[in-house]
This record gives structure tokens, sequence and C-alpha cells, in this order.
């Protein structure tokens, strides 16, 4: 295998800051640095030159188009290309591209989500540069990250937000740091990295089942012989197949300038994860975008394809996507960084405490933050933290906010070191962060990490969330401070006031104990456990007033976002539901008659002889597949009804209710029916690919 030089090959399709000052002119790279770090309004007047240098540089690397990239609410990117060719006069052309052009796009915004923003002639739509997020060429394209919004300003995508919601998180985290007597500190930034989990499964048994094809999951599928329960998938050897697919994700990643470091395989059979270095949370966001992207495309290359969805098999582990949160002065120190000695350190408390705070007093919002019809059968499951959103900080941090409660001196039960009793290997220091790998929102040692969000979610949803409710808390914690006489003695109080009344939030044990559920409800703390129910905390009073005090949404959109949220469940589930008919229809009933001749033949054959002959099994094995076959017809009729239904309820609300209670129960019936099915008819008869195929044969 020939050598590859990482630092080589690393950003070289990247717009970067070599980039731009190799191909801009110094003055023009000053301005524009000044925007990406101070956070300064972008000049207009500067935007021809820079277009002209990124059009330099993007032709140098084989580029024939550009496109403005942007990230509209249906989960995934979109781009319309335009090419750099310029028809003259004179019958030739020139390769341009002007400030314009990079600054500003349009776009058809009726073909995408509003939630009734917009009406369906209102086509006109805005894509908008965001500088702050370097441009790329892929596929001799130039793509350049913007903003989307409508003719009327609207919000239309996942980046606006979460931008807005990292200037109110630094606006108020500057202000407090002024007050705690850090004047020199200009701009405190969100960081944000995701660990992205997924599946390979071979392509040519993904083609013979029209659900994965679909809707990127199966609705059928009897439990294998064989899952994750012998241990020995998560960490373990990768296959060689998997790893060239790995190793060619990692070069074009490298390429574009995404840090992907840590690679491994997942608990379950088939499952992996690649984990990228948290960064800055616009472009972290960027950074998963490309990544999920990339991922598809290069496993179709190798006979592969990449399921994202977060249970794309019932009974086996599904995948979520951690995301690694943290605050920190921008090209400075993280502001949730404990030191040595954090029960002396008064400003990481502080900080601390207002996240707890954040997250106690937003639970709703950040639940409907992580919510998605995939991740409905995901939360709560075994490879999942519980739809009930509690924090994490190890018995060491929770030790020195009790004592900081209680005035009582603090017992820490950790620390010191690690010895095994080796000579030859030496001595650890004993970790005291994340011990719990079931809480929902652990603090992990200068972060924390949110582990509810699914594995094809954009982490956008999740950040300004959480950006906003953290940002809300710090200015009530800079109110105080700016009316107290002694900064120091309101510092203390702070911590203690915040803990003693947020403290329910924190939870150190067994998230997945029954005992956990029931102690969470007698501590107040929401528990929506279905997508429906969650996206509820979108609209709530509290929600709506954040987010429009901060300036990141109004109500209407707020308000149109929810909307969407119960469209695309009622869709989605719609989609499977009629999946699922079609294939029961013309898959599985034609099977399970065909098995049942099969049978019947077997017996009248063997009767023919006039022989005494045994025929339990075979008498037994008719009577079995022929009743199981009957219920199949029932539970296909039922789900015909219990859709035709629903789909006639008006009321988004009610008919995303409805598609939850009844088209959902019917379509788990018919599945329960089926899968039994499967475990019933000979192998040789069942149409579509089974678990252990699709699980064991990459």
């Amino acid at each position: 295998m020939e050598h590859l030089d990482i630092s080589s090959i690393y950003a070289d399709n990247v717009f970067n800051d070599e980039s731009m000052r190799r191909y801009l002119p110094s003055n023009i790279y000053k301005q524009l640095r000044a925007t990406i770090d101070q956070n300064k309004p972008l000049d207009p007047a500067i935007a021809d030159s820079v277009a002209n240098g990124m059009r330099l540089w993007a032709l140098e690397k084989g580029a024939t188009h550009y496109t403005h990239w942007f990230q509209p609410l249906t989960g995934v990117t979109a781009e319309k290309h335009e090419s750099f060719l310029n028809p003259m006069s004179d019958g030739s052309v020139i390769m341009a591209f002007s400030g314009k052009e990079l600054i500003r796009g349009e776009s058809d915004a009726s073909s995408f989500p509003s939630g009734g923003l917009r009406a369906t002639f209102e086509a006109r739509g805005y894509t908008m540069w965001d500088c702050t997020s370097p441009a790329f060429v892929k596929d001799n394209t130039l793509y350049i990250p913007t903003c989307f919004c409508s003719f009327n300003g609207e919000i239309l995508d996942h980046k606006t937000p979460l931008l807005r919601s990292m200037e109110a998180l630094s606006n108020q985290a500057v202000r407090l740091l002024h007050l705690l007597g850090k004047p020199e500190v200009e701009r405190v930034v969100a960081m944000a990295g995701a660990e992205q989990e997924y599946f390979l499964v071979d392509k040519e048994l993904f083609d013979q089942r029209l659900d994965l094809m679909l809707c990127n999951r199966t609705l059928f599928g009897a439990r294998p012989p064989k899952g994750q329960e012998m241990d020995g998938h998560y960490y373990g050897n990768i296959k060689e197949r998997v790893m060239d697919f790995m190793r060619e994700l990692d070069e074009e990643l490298w390429r574009l300038g995404v840090p992907a470091k840590t690679e491994h395989n997942e608990a379950a059979p088939a499952q992996h994860e690649l984990a990228a270095v948290y960064t800055i949370a616009n472009i972290a966001c960027d950074n998963n975008q490309l990544i999920m992207e990339t991922m598809k495309k290069v496993a179709l290359r190798k006979g592969l394809v990449c399921l994202l969805h977060e249970k794309p098999f019932e009974g086996v582990n599904g995948s979520g996507k951690h995301n690694n949160w943290s605050l920190n002065i921008y090209n400075g120190p993280s502001l949730l960084d404990p030191g040595k000695t954090p029960a002396d350190n008064a400003q990481f408390l502080l900080f601390l405490c207002a996240v707890i705070w954040a997250v106690d007093e937003y639970a709703e919002l950040l639940r409907a933050s992580v919510t998605s019809p995939g991740n409905d059968h995901r939360l709560g499951g075994h490879e999942a933290p519980p739809p009930i959103i509690s924090v994490f900080l190890g018995d060491d941090l929770t030790d020195i906010l009790e004592e900081i409660e209680t005035g009582r001196p603090s017992q820490l039960r950790q620390g010191g070191n690690i010895e095994i009793g080796v000579n030859a290997i030496p001595w650890l220091p004993r970790d005291t962060s994340d011990r719990n790998r079931t809480s929902p929102f652990a603090f992990t040692g200068k972060k924390f990490e949110f582990r509810m969000l699914g594995s094809s979610m954009s982490i956008g949803t999740c950040n300004n969330a959480l950006n906003a409710a953290v940002a809300e808390i710090l200015c009530r914690i800079a109110d105080r401070l700016e009316k107290a006489e002694d900064r120091q003695a309101c510092v203390r109080e702070l911590i203690r006031e915040i803990y003693r009344d947020h403290k329910r939030v924190v939870f150190n044990g067994n998230n997945y104990s029954r005992e956990w559920v029931a102690e969470a409800k007698e501590r107040g703390l929401p528990c929506a456990d279905n997508d429906v129910d969650a996206a509820a905390g979108l609209v709530c009073t509290k929600s709506i007033d954040l987010y429009e005090k901060h300036g990141i949404f109004r109500r209407k959109e707020l308000e149109a976002r929810y909307n969407i949220r119960l469209e695309t469940y009622v869709r989605t589930l719609d989609l499977e539901a009629r999946t699922m008919l079609d294939m029961a229809k013309r898959q599985i009933i034609p099977a399970v008659i065909g098995y049942t001749k099969y049978l019947a033949d077997c017996v009248c054959a063997v009767q023919s002889t006039g022989l005494t002959v045994d025929m339990s099994i075979e008498s037994s094995a008719l009577k079995d597949v022929a009743a199981a076959g009957a219920q199949l017809k029932t539970a296909v009729s039922k789900l015909e009804k219990a859709l035709e239904k629903a789909a006639t309820i008006e009321d988004v609300p009610e008919r995303a209710q409805a598609y939850r209670d009844k088209v959902g129960t019917a379509m788990a019936a018919l599945r329960e029916v089926s899968d039994r099915l499967e475990m019933l008819v000979s192998k040789e008869y069942w149409p579509i690919p089974t678990y252990s195929d699709l699980l064991f044969q990459v």
C-alpha cells in the first residue's frame, strides 16, 4: 500500500487561511480575517476581490462550477450548481465569478419545508455566504457554505439559528467574564464535535429490501440468532472490506479539512463509528454534514450502503450521534476546564452551574431538539439514553457542589492513582469525569457530551437550543452580578443557590433502571417518550420567550418548525406503512401461499401412497403457517383501515397523534405476525434477505 502523507493532503481542497493569504490582496485578507475572528460585519466592498481570489484557487483545483451549499429543513443538504462560464459577444467564453454571486444566491424556497410560512407560489428564497465556514472544492465544484432564508427573511435552515445562538451565547459569556475581572476577552465560541455512528450493509442485499431502499430501516425482520450478545464486535478487529472503506473515507474527509480522528466497530454487528475533533460549532455542523454525505458516496463505490437511520434493525443496537459541546474563549482555553483544583476554581464552577441550570430550566426544549421519528425507536433502548434529561457530573464534582451548598466538608470518593499490580506498567491518574455511559448529558472533562441526538440528524438543532439556553442563564447571572456590591461573595452565593435549586437534574446512577424512571418523576423531571409529545417543547411559552429574547427565532418561525416536525412524523409513518403494505401484499403473502402449497403438496403426496406414515411434522407445519397466514391477512386489513382513517384528519397535531397511536400500533401488529412467519417459512421461500444476511455478510 502506498504511503499517505496526511500533512500534505490535509485541507488540500479547502479555501483556508493559507489559501486566503496566497490568493487575496493583503488588505482584503485582513478585512476578511477580522470578520471571521472578531465577528465584525462583512464589508460588501471586498466581495469582488474575495470572489476573484476564490475563483482562481478553485479553477486550479479543477472546479468548473460553484454552488451555494445550504442546510434546509429536510435533514439533508441542498445545492444548485452554476458554471463559472460566461459567454462573450464574440462567441468566446471567460471563467467569471462576482462578489454578488459569492454573497447571495437565489433558490426556489417553495420547494423546501416552511411549515406554512410561505405559499407555494411565493417561490423566491435567498442563500447568503457564511464566511466563517471555509469554502471547499468537491467533485469539480466550489462549495460555498451559506444560510438560507425566504424572500421575507424567515429562517428556512439549520445554520442561521445556530449562528444566531452562537452570537447570543458569546455576548452573554463575554459580559459575564468582564464582570469576573477579564476585560480582555472579546469573544467566546461554542465548540462542538459529533461522534457519528452508522451501519454498513452489502449493496446487493440492500437492493432486495424495499424497506431499506425507501425508508432506510427494516420494517420486517425476525431477530437473528446472534446480535451483539457476545460483545465481540465492539472495538473488535475491523473487517478488510470495512477497513478499505474507512481508509478511502478518511482520505476524502482529510482533503476537505474535516478532522476525522477516531474510527472503530460499534456494539452491533455491521455497526461502526467515526468521530471528528471538535471545533467551532457552525464548522462542526458543516463537517458532520460532509461526513454523512461522504460516507454514503464512498460506501457505494465499495459495493456497500451506509445506513444512517437511528434504528435500521429492530432488536439490534441503534445508532446515535454524541454531541460534544464546550464553551471556549476564542483561540483560548475552555471555560469548562476544572483545572487541577476545581474546588478553588470559582469561574469554572459558575459556568458549570450555569449549564446545570440551563439543562434543568429548558429540558423540554433540549428534548425537542433531538426528537425525530427515527430517534423514537432508539431512545429508551439500552443502546441509548432514556427520554429523561439528566446531568452526570461524577462523584468528585458533585461532592464539591454539595459541600458548597451545605457547608459540610467534602468527602471525595475518587481521585488518586490506578495501580494494577504489574511493575512494568506505570500507574495512571484516576479520571474522575465521565464514568457513566447511560447518562444523556454527561460532563466528560472540559466539555459536556449530549448523547440523545440521533445518527441522521443535523447537530445544528441541538446546539442552537443548548447555546440559547446557556446564553439566557449567563444573562441572568450577569444581571445579578452587576447589582452586587461584593462580586466574589455573590459568585459563591450564586453557585450555592443554583446547585440547590437545580440539583434535581443531576443524576450519577444508572439511567436505564426502572427505579430512575420513578425517581425522575418524583423529582418533577419531564419525560416525553415519543416524537409527537416531545416536539411540543419547541413551542411552549418558555422556549418561545427564550428564542425571541435573544433574537434567534420569531414565534411564527418556531410554530412553523413545530408544524414541520409533525408533518415529517406523519409523512415518515405514512411512507413506512405503505411500504409495509406493499411488501406484505407483493412479497410476503405470495411467499406464504407458495410455502403453504408446498407443505400441502407434501402431505397429499405421502397420503396418496396409502402408506401409514407419521405426518405430524408436516401437518403441524402446515397448520401453523396457514394460521399465521390468516393472521397476516387480518393485520394487513387493519393497517389499511388505520392508514385510511388517519390520512383524512385535517388538524396536524391530531393527525400526528393518530399516526402514532393507530397506524403505529397496526404496523407493529403486522410486523409481529410477519416476523413469526419468517421463522416458520423455509428460507428458500422467504422473499427478502434476513437480519443474519444483512448483518454478517459484509
